[in-house]
């Protein structure tokens, strides 16, 4: 019996890592605030927009290196300590912040920032998915984005506390991340076998699923221009530095609110059908920003919110729907992909809004948003066509249909089965195309 049979619901499964979510919660505060601080912070020392966005993906670049170092430190020291060193860091990079205000240092700590971070993702989904099945996947991924979100959200409020050019709101992003190692170093988390791992490129990844795989590369475009440029938006638009952080803080509680129902509805339905509805009301609402002139704090914020409950829920669907033919060795090389793959797309965020903006003013933030979002119903409606899933009733939830080409067919299968009772049958689809191929016919 595997991990995530022995723990059959949601909610008993996230509790026994309730530690892991609390320092996760805690360590998305402190980055919730450290985005938003940077952005206003920089923008008041004239960085520019091109260079704040330069600056800004200094971090993702950190990112993609964190995201292929840390699964081989997680095989030789485990979780628990890469966690507890990568956190360290990160508090010891903020404060370097505060005292360099210069675009050149502020790029180093950025990548250093990004480099932890990922790690840190890195060690908690991989840890969350070593517990999770395909059937409650995309809601345990969910309870975990929203605590996410929560935190960043939270962080974003914190911003109007104290003034951005002064030292305390740097010293509490370090007090935050620091506290977050509290949980986890003072009380037992079980952590996942990682006893056989096995390699799991980003190729071979796509093949496993198309979406998922491409899906974070588009969400780590569209996140890094959120949590990158989201509040110099929000400044060039004409909101204070108060009215920047309730912005910024609504954006990611839109987020939190509906990753929930979402995550559910995706362990129903078609996951592929889901994020394509999903991007399609990120497009709309992201043209309606762009095209509607004199929109008021109040306006923009609300903006902000359902935005925020579309662009920032799609990711727990991506990671879900890619995660649904992964064996539990699998799992820990697959998040580093998943996150080089994040990592990879969230370079291009901040980037491409600043010079978007550039050109067209703060609405091309929004008009970044938009075509990400077309991109990705595009792609969806591609893998619906060529890579089809559907749900079952065998599975009680969401069962992803393996194709004749998946490599891990067998391997889901009778996972699949033994959740639900069905192995006979599942034993009986994985021996008809063998027959098939003893008579030398095709599949019927």
């Amino acid at each position: 019996m595997n991990a995530a049979s022995a723990r059959p619901t949601t909610l008993s499964a996230a509790w026994s890592l309730w530690t892991l979510l609390l320092g996760v919660g805690l360590l998305m505060m402190g980055n919730g605030l450290q985005g938003s601080l940077l952005g206003v912070r920089a923008s008041a020392a004239d960085f520019g927009n091109t260079v704040t966005g330069l600056v800004m993906s200094s971090y993702f670049v950190g990112f993609l290196l964190g995201s292929v170092l840390t699964p081989r430190k997680l095989r030789e020291v485990g979780h628990v300590r890469v966690f507890a060193a990568l956190a360290s860091i990160t508090s010891v990079a903020i404060l370097i912040h505060a005292l360099f205000v210069e675009p050149m240092v502020w790029a180093a700590m950025r990548f250093v920032t990004g480099f932890t971070y990922a790690g840190l993702y890195v060690v908690a989904e991989s840890w969350l998915n070593g517990y999770a099945s395909n059937r409650l996947r995309g809601r345990l991924l969910a309870i975990y984005m929203v605590i996410s979100y929560l935190g960043m959200g939270g962080g974003q409020l914190l911003l109007g506390s104290a003034d951005p050019s002064g030292m305390a709101l740097f010293l509490l992003v370090s007090i935050l991340v620091s506290l977050a190692l509290v949980p986890i170093l003072i009380s037992y988390t079980p952590q996942p076998e990682l006893s056989q791992p096995e390699a799991m490129s980003l190729r071979a990844l796509y093949r496993l699923s198309p979406l998922g795989t491409v899906g974070c590369f588009m969400t780590g475009i569209t996140n890094g221009a959120v949590f990158g440029m989201g509040a110099v938006f929000a400044t060039n638009s004409g909101l204070s530095v108060a009215q920047v952080s309730v912005f910024m803080g609504a954006f990611i509680f839109g987020g939190a609110i509906l990753q929930w129902p979402l995550g559910k509805l995706s362990d129903k339905a078609d996951r592929q059908w889901v994020i394509v509805g999903v991007a399609l009301v990120a497009v709309l609402l992201a043209l309606v920003g762009a095209l509607v002139s004199g929109w008021s704090p109040l306006a923009l914020t609300l903006l902000g919110a359902l935005l925020g409950a579309t662009t920032l829920t799609l990711y727990s669907i991506f990671l879900a729907c890619a995660n649904d033919f992964l064996t539990d060795q699998q799992t820990v090389a697959a998040s580093a992909s998943l996150v080089l793959a994040l990592g990879i797309g969230a370079i291009l965020g901040p980037a491409s809004a600043g010079v978007l903006m550039e050109w067209l003013g703060p609405d091309g933030f929004l008009w970044d948003l938009a075509v990400m979002h077309i991109v990705m119903v595009l792609f969806g409606l591609y893998c619906i066509r060529y890579y089809p899933t559907s749900a079952s009733p065998e599975q009680g939830h969401y069962v992803m249909v393996a194709s004749d080409t998946t490599p891990l067919g067998t391997a889901w299968t009778e996972e699949a089965a033994q959740e639900e009772g069905q192995l006979e049958l599942a034993l009986e689809m994985e021996a008809e195309p063998e027959a098939d191929d003893d008579s030398g016919q095709g599949p019927v």
